[in-house]
């Protein structure tokens, strides 16, 4: 694609990159026929070849308005357009370097800086994030609809968590506590440390480890991310030098968001450097299962069900584990149904169910109906925000792909 980029633009190096991104698009349109938000719409401008163009033309000098504010917030940056795209356009750097750039031209209204700082300054502390859901669970009957379906559906039988004391093994790997998902599902967690404990894996979680620093990424702050991210490294660096294997993370989105800690550090030689070390570290769990171990360590004790896997955007376009989750929940004989139109996203994006409630509830709407097609007894994922959104309106429990080995056993 042909530019005339602002020679003021070009001069910082956030202008130069989001140049060689918009280069490499031929703005050949493949990419419209996975996104989530154009199939809804139907509009060039919700799809990211057209997102894609309002960037330019903001790049390039043309004037900003809140039509081309309201079309970056529209998108979930699923990345399943990157998937789709045959020249390998970063779209989704481009979108995150782009909405920041956006909102200092185009001033967002009070409310709407106050629900977004709201969210930032409460989903990723887990105690104010758990005071704000006990307060929501005991007020969820006198509710309207729209704000009781808000309030994650949380079953007694999986929280809050059994405690079970471990053996200290020779193996240890880290694990993400999580910052919605310790307060929302703690279950998740020590399904994890249940199942590993029988293969003599001992999983630790450092003091002081807080939030991915996705919420802030994710709603346009990258300061306050790369704060989290700092904090992160530097309480897990003792741990990875000390002879860790590996830093589980169960919650794909978190997993997503710490592969791009490079990417996040591009500006910052040293924890750029440590942060290329930790991707190689990062994995789901079940990169660390072995489908026929694994069936021998739970022989004869799981009851096979018929289930539908949700796989989240971030498996599929991200960290491309999903096909490692199916491949353990089939060695354990669970039935995974054909679901349609798998790549689309089911609306949840973090923050994106508060902040675009109309689109995302069509999204999960349309999610649920695919999933629910094969009359499946469960629904399963691997991120915590997108089984929160499914649960809202899900006909069938919803768990965590780790919870159902572990709570069936």
């Amino acid at each position: 694609m042909k530019t005339k980029i602002l020679d003021s633009i070009m001069q910082t190096e956030d202008g130069r990159q989001m140049a060689d991104i918009l280069h490499t698009c031929v703005h050949c349109g493949l990419c419209n026929a996975t996104c989530p938000t154009y199939q809804v719409k139907g509009d060039e401008l919700d799809g990211p070849r057209g997102r894609i163009y309002l960037i330019k033309a903001m790049l390039e000098g043309e004037s900003v308005s809140k039509k081309t504010q309201l079309h970056l917030d529209r998108c979930l940056t699923c990345r399943s357009c990157e998937t789709t795209c045959p020249s390998g356009v970063k779209y989704g750097h481009l979108v995150e370097l782009a909405r920041p750039r956006v909102d200092q031209q185009v001033k967002r209204g009070l409310s709407e800086r106050l629900r977004r700082a709201m969210i930032r300054q409460i989903v990723p502390y887990p105690q104010r994030f758990g005071l704000l859901l006990r307060l929501g669970r005991l007020f969820k009957p006198f509710l309207p609809r729209a704000l009781s379906e808000l309030v994650p559906q949380i079953s007694p039988e999986i929280w809050p968590a059994k405690p079970r004391s471990y053996h200290q093994h020779e193996r240890k790997m880290l694990i993400l506590e999580g910052c919605a998902q310790a307060a929302v599902a703690p279950r998740i967690n020590q399904a994890a440390r249940n199942i590993f404990d029988r293969f003599e894996i001992t999983l630790q979680s450092p003091k002081g480890v807080g939030c991915c620093g996705a919420v802030s990424y994710h709603l346009g702050d990258e300061v306050e991310a790369r704060a989290a991210a700092k904090n992160n490294i530097d309480r897990w660096w003792p741990s990875i030098e000390s002879g860790a294997e590996a830093l589980l993370v169960t919650s794909s989105g978190c997993a997503a968001m710490i592969q791009d800690y490079p990417y996040l550090f591009r500006d910052d030689a040293t924890y750029r450097v440590r942060a290329e070390k930790l991707v190689k570290f990062v994995c789901d769990p079940s990169e660390k299962l072995d489908p026929a171990e694994l069936k021998k360590k739970y022989r004869g004790e799981l009851k096979p069900k018929q289930i539908a896997f949700q796989a989240p955007c971030s498996m599929q376009h991200s960290t491309h584990t999903h096909e490692h989750v199916k491949r353990c929940l089939r060695a354990l004989e669970f039935e995974l149904c054909a679901v349609a139109d798998e790549h689309l996203c089911c609306g949840s994006a973090g923050s994106y169910s508060l902040l675009q409630p109309d689109l995302s509830n069509e999204l999960l709407d349309r999610k649920l109906e695919s999933l629910g097609a094969n009359k499946p007894e469960m629904i399963v994922s691997a991120n915590i925000g997108c089984m929160m959104h499914l649960a809202r309106r899900a006909e069938q429990p919803v768990r965590h792909w780790l919870e159902l080995i572990d709570g069936e056993s």
